[in-house]
């Protein structure tokens, strides 16, 4: 009986990942979800009370994912060798995961969301700026801002499809900061 729950409840949340990360949050409705999960919708509130939790849920568990799929991203063993991971992960955790990052670039505004990548982002920033002080940079802060704002803007544009390129770009950036 429990795995049975499991299950209904992990496809509750593949089939609103799915439709909140083509239709949008506020497009979709718990009855569509339902209706997609094979599940009734009285279910849906069951496990998750309502769709802010559930969508709360998902945002929460993808970060979760992606922090322990990745957990050896922020050990630091030199500047270049960390600015390197900084600069491919956006396309690595978009072609990993590109639903949920769909979903993030989508909800960019709400403020749970945001409150989440900042929290994900936010230890990233402090070694960022270790790596460009131990690589002797005149301004790491400046350096760390600009590689965050470019790392922030090519995991959006990639999880949204307005870059096929995202790739060459981060070799571009790897040049750029002597890392190859």
């Amino acid at each position: 009986m429990k795995e049975t729950t499991v299950s209904r409840k992990e496809r509750i949340l593949q089939e609103a990942l799915l439709l909140f990360s083509s239709k949008g949050y506020m497009d979709t409705s718990t009855k569509e979800i339902a209706l997609k999960a094979n599940v009734s919708e009285a279910l849906i509130f069951k496990h998750f009370g309502n769709k802010d939790s559930l969508l709360s849920q998902l945002i929460k568990s993808g970060y979760r994912r992606v922090i322990l799929q990745h957990k050896d991203m922020l050990t630091y063993h030199s500047g270049k060798d960390f600015l390197r991971k900084m600069i491919f992960l956006p396309n690595k955790l978009v072609s990993e995961q590109p639903q949920f990052w769909r979903l993030q670039e989508r909800l960019s505004h709400h403020p749970f969301s945001k409150s989440q990548h900042e929290q994900f982002m936010k230890p990233v920033q402090v070694v960022l700026n270790k790596a460009f002080v131990e690589l002797g940079y005149e301004k790491p802060e400046l350096e760390t801002q600009l590689l965050l704002l470019l790392i922030d803007m090519l995991w959006k544009k990639e999880a949204c499809g307005e870059i096929d390129n995202a790739k060459v770009i981060a070799k571009l950036l790897e040049k750029k900061y002597q890392l190859s």
